[in-house]
């Protein structure tokens, strides 16, 4: 069995974040990847001496690289045997596969993507989603939304949840706070690209309602080839710290008074859960995933109605009580997503494929 590893040649975000997390528990049980025959293949120009997995052997190409390595010689080096794709895309025309698409954000908010991204992925979901042989996601709402856009059976789609173990597990790099005068202050953290859909105008307009002091810090990185942000960044009051380290992100969740989650739409919700297992209270949208994610522990919030995030953190401001209720309510429920449930569940769907 193949895993698609185009992924390790791509800069870390939510759906790289997702394949790195899975492997790397697959990577604690050699006796499932002996018995399973499974390889990791990547493009040639995957430097392998960065390779993060010691037990789940390398496959690496010799020829081509990016989406004609995935789309011409992957199903070509893989048309015997089983493939996996972890982040969104694989051969579009293979049949013995299966490939986790993480949400539906293409066809539900187009206008937030580039033409030509937006364009590519609708053509290769709805080829995917006649020939795969499974689809898997990552939460029950992206599996409705996408048996709705691509028509696909109910029982073609499994689902599957993410972890938190990445953040958990490091030592925080207190570093970032120094960098960014945030020793002591008390501030509001967001992280995520700036797509729209992350509507992190809606923090900004929050804090005008805010008491002065109150800090809003706002991490990630943005990729304005993928994204159409319309969102000018020099006339808001806002500290962009830019992408940071595990470490550092680590830091900023435990130090700050709140996180700041006001997407109108996710497939799943990492960030928000890594806010919960560091402790960090969670105001959140109520759409999409997310009350999925966060259960009983977020303060959630209409994302068209700042207000109610400024509401939610006086509330916090006045009651350290409820602030203390809301992050215990958080480490109870971040215990729930775990990685090795994760795994658990996408090896079961392949199997079910497997014996069809």
């Amino acid at each position: 069995m193949y895993i698609n590893g185009r992924f390790l040649t791509q800069r870390i975000t939510g759906v790289q974040r997702f394949a790195i997390e899975l492997l790397r528990e697959l990577d604690k049980n050699p006796n499932l990847i002996k018995q399973l025959n499974i390889k990791v293949i990547v493009p040639k120009n995957y430097n392998e001496v960065e390779y993060p997995f010691h037990r789940i052997p390398l496959v690496k190409s010799k020829i081509l690289n990016g989406h004609v390595w995935e789309q011409l010689f992957l199903p070509f080096t893989s048309r015997n045997e089983f493939l996996v794709n972890l982040c969104n895309t694989g051969p579009i025309f293979k049949r013995k596969q299966v490939t986790v698409i993480h949400d539906a954000a293409v066809y539900a908010n187009p206008t937030t993507f580039s033409f030509v991204f937006r364009t590519w992925y609708k053509i290769m979901f709805f080829v995917m989603g006649k020939f795969t042989e499974k689809i898997i996601t990552v939460s029950h709402f992206s599996k409705n939304e996408l048996i709705h856009y691509l028509k696909v059976d109910n029982n073609r789609i499994g689902v599957i949840s993410e972890g938190k173990e990445q953040i958990v597990r490091i030592k925080s790099n207190d570093s970032v706070l120094e960098r960014f005068k945030l020793k002591g202050e008390k501030y509001l953290l967001a992280v995520s690209s700036l797509n729209p859909n992350k509507n992190f105008q809606a923090i900004i307009e929050a804090a005008k309602n805010l008491p002065k002091e109150l800090k809003v810090v706002i991490a990630g990185g943005n990729n304005s080839i993928v994204f159409q942000t319309g969102f000018n960044t020099t006339q808001i009051e806002a500290i962009f710290v830019g992408y940071v380290s595990d470490e550092e992100l680590k830091a900023l969740y435990e130090n700050a008074f709140c996180f700041i989650y006001p997407s109108f739409y996710e497939g799943f919700g990492l960030p928000p859960l890594e806010a919960m297992a560091c402790g960090c209270p969670v105001i959140s949208s109520d759409r999409t995933s997310l009350q999925e994610v966060g259960g009983d522990a977020f303060l959630y919030i209409d994302p068209d109605q700042p207000i109610q995030i400024a509401n939610h953190i006086k509330r916090l401001l006045n009651s350290p009580t409820l602030r203390e209720e809301i992050i215990k309510k958080g480490y109870t429920q971040s215990a729930n997503f775990t990685w090795k449930n994760a795994l658990d569940g996408l090896l079961a769907n392949i199997e079910d494929v497997r014996n069809l």
